[in-house]
């Protein structure tokens, strides 16, 4: 049995339970022979070719998603030169697009907020400070003029009919010019995502011009709300590639910064909501927020007295929102198949549709205009070479078409190609009234006129190229004011996290538990120190530990020196005397901690069990102190107490071993400004 005719299989039926098992590749789930179990198989693929090509990814040749195409295919039917009702036209598009008026409306509004396609009346919604459109029923639309020039043109659209057959819609737009890269385009899929970022109009048709000229070009996004783009690492739109980009702030005095224009992705709400947020967790000082936005973004920020405006715009960079990063993911459909395509490529897709539309317009112009001379010409010779005399006499039709046939024979070689009878019979339905005031002159002056433009048409076509710049140059001279790059290129420098950090919490220590954190706040306080910083700690059984500070970290019992630790400290020197074991020599030794893991515990000592530090010190300058070294009164040294100068010792990694101090048992060693240690 053949696959087809197993799907048509009637399972109800008693054969059903006759029907001979089919060989099968893989094992079957369940009851596999079910006509659900079948569907199921197929179904999620459907699904997920439909979402694919239908709903989430736009078309390369039109730049536009289904429910765009058929917004502005409603728009044009509707099209009397005044606004409609976005009510009116949400219906109108539901004719073609059965998927609920919520999706259309929220796709007519991000085309008419993007102010290109649509000329819009009413309250559209602000995108700077997220504020929605109003009800359909309350605004109005109609396509803007640049939409009327370019997205149209009945006898280059292929058509199909809408999914219930009653009426016909575009299976793409012929768009001149790339859309796409204009509006910019966000969807999710099955399987795979689009996230095509904006580029500038005029930017686009310079593009446009360099590639089919054949020159180099560079293309990178721009944005309605402007900032700062770092675009080092875009990758041509595909993914692995990334963008930065930053508010523009302005120190407005001492104590007040403003931001002036916010990321792409953003509004002023969910912007201040990170400010705040940053704010609370105590990353940034902020006395006062203030949104001032209209028609350009304006938040006030008020800071706190003693603070550094710059530092703050650093820590605002890199704790809130003003800076964003976002992947793009360039993903288009081109005959019917999702790829991945850079932004360049879209372009060079993009330019070369315009130009194989732009010599099919020409084309259809040209047999037009060639159609327009042969009839002009054939009605020329009919009325002056008084060929409708000869058909005063037929009484059939057909006599008619012989008759004038046999007229116009002497003369279809002033003609560039046969005369059918379709012409003969537009010839007869000429009006007698037209004959009688038939002015040769001035049909003389048409068939120039038309024979003009026909040789105009044919040097279009053969400098095609030539004629597509200068259609792209046309658009950027009528609708490129007023499109200028807001969105200002930078090389941005890496801010660190813990280097802007603002010290707000207070560190203590329980020394002899071995815990430091922020909630100790019955035990020694150590200082003020952020979130991000890393502490040190050495204590004394000769181990060291770094790690990030928080509530409460377990350090090591018996801490000796614990202070905020910055990666690659080579100023601060460690001078220490150490025990190696419970009876072995000790030793004296200056090191430095420039590189650690994070949490791992290291030895100072040789790792002897037993091993005590006798004397530690920290000296962030670098400098060094002599010390007062005191044995044990029963040690058998002559000289039981001498004194030693670090300063002789070398200055080596924390895993050396040190020079050698003493043989003998020490009871104590001191120094100024450091605190005894005794056995």
């Amino acid at each position: 049995m053949s696959q087809d005719n197993q799907d048509q299989f009637d399972f109800d039926s008693p054969e059903a339970d006759d029907a001979p098992d089919q060989p099968s590749t893989h094992e079957p789930v369940g009851n596999a022979r079910a006509p659900l179990a079948r569907s199921y198989e197929n179904w999620f693929l459907e699904y997920a070719s439909y979402v694919i090509l239908d709903r989430a990814v736009p078309n390369v040749y039109d730049g536009l998603k289904p429910v765009q195409r058929r917004i502005l295919h409603s728009l044009r039917e509707l099209d009397d030169g005044r606004y409609n009702k976005v009510a009116n036209v949400v219906g109108h598009s539901m004719r073609y697009h059965p998927h609920g008026d919520a999706s259309i409306y929220a796709a007519m509004v991000g085309m008419g907020q993007r102010n290109l396609l649509i000329d819009t009346q009413g309250n559209w919604g602000n995108t700077l400070t997220g504020d929605g459109a109003a009800a359909a029923r309350y605004i109005e639309a109609r396509l803007s003029p640049f939409a009327r020039e370019v997205a149209f043109n009945p006898k280059t659209t292929q058509w199909q009919l809408s999914y219930d057959g009653r009426n016909r819609e575009p299976t793409h737009l012929p768009v001149k010019f790339p859309l796409l890269l204009a509006e910019g385009c966000e969807g999710i899929a099955v399987g795979l995502a689009c996230k095509i970022l904006p580029h500038n109009f005029n930017e686009i048709i310079d593009a446009a011009i360099y590639y089919l000229n054949g020159d180099e070009f560079e293309l990178y996004p721009d944005f309605e709300t402007g900032g700062i783009a770092d675009f080092s690492s875009y990758n041509d739109g595909l993914r692995g590639g990334k963008v930065l980009i930053r508010a523009v702030i302005e120190i407005q005095s001492k104590y007040q910064i403003v931001i002036r224009e916010i990321p792409f992705g953003c509004t002023t709400g969910s912007l201040i909501d990170s400010i705040l947020a940053a704010n609370s967790k105590g990353k940034v000082k902020i006395k006062k927020v203030e949104d001032n936005t209209a028609d350009k973004a304006e938040i006030v920020i008020t800071l706190p007295p003693g603070s550094d405006a710059q530092a703050t715009i650093d820590a605002l960079y890199v704790f809130s929102d003003c800076q964003v990063s976002i992947s793009p993911n360039s993903c288009i459909i081109e005959n019917d198949t999702p790829i991945f395509v850079g932004v360049s490529d879209i372009l060079r897709r993009s330019a070369d549709n315009v130009k194989a539309l732009l010599k099919r317009e020409l084309e259809i112009r040209l047999a037009e205009l060639e159609e327009k001379w042969h009839f002009d010409s054939l009605e020329r010779i009919f009325i002056e070479e008084r060929i409708y005399r000869r058909i005063e006499e037929c009484e059939t039709w057909e006599a008619v078409i012989s008759e004038i046939h046999k007229g116009l024979e002497p003369f279809k070689d002033r003609l560039k190609r046969e005369v059918t009878d379709d012409d003969v019979a537009r010839l007869t339905e000429i009006r007698i009234k037209r004959i009688s005031k038939y002015n040769s002159f001035k049909a003389n002056e048409e068939i120039k006129k038309t024979e003009k433009e026909m040789r105009k048409t044919r040097s279009n076509l053969r400098s095609l190229i030539k004629y597509a710049t200068a259609y792209f140059q046309d658009l950027k001279d009528k609708y490129g004011e007023g499109r200028e790059r807001r969105t200002r290129i930078e090389s941005f420098e890496t801010i660190k996290a813990s280097e802007v950090a603002l010290p707000t919490q207070k560190l203590y220590v329980n020394r002899e538990d071995g815990f430091i954190g922020f909630s100790l706040k019955k035990d020694e306080l150590v200082g003020e120190c952020s979130q991000l910083d890393d502490v040190i700690a050495f204590c004394a059984d000769g181990t060291v530990r770094v790690s990030r500070a928080a509530d409460k970290v377990f350090m090591g019992k018996d801490i000796l020196h614990v202070a905020v630790w910055k990666k690659g400290d080579e100023e601060t020197i460690y001078d220490m005397v150490y025990r190696d074991g419970a009876r072995g020599d000790s030793y004296a030794k200056r090191f430095i901690v420039n590189a650690v893991t994070r949490d791992k515990v290291y030895e100072l000592t040789r790792g002897t069990k037993g091993s005590k530090v006798h004397y530690f010190r920290a000296n962030p300058d670098g400098a060094t102190r002599p010390i007062k070294v005191r044995l044990t009164p029963t040690c058998s040294a002559r000289i039981k107490e001498f004194d030693y100068d670090f300063g002789e010792l070398a200055v080596k990694s924390r895993s050396s071993k040190g020079n050698r101090l003493t043989k003998y048992a020490i009871k104590t060693v001191r120094a100024h400004f450091n605190t005894e240690l005794e056995e």
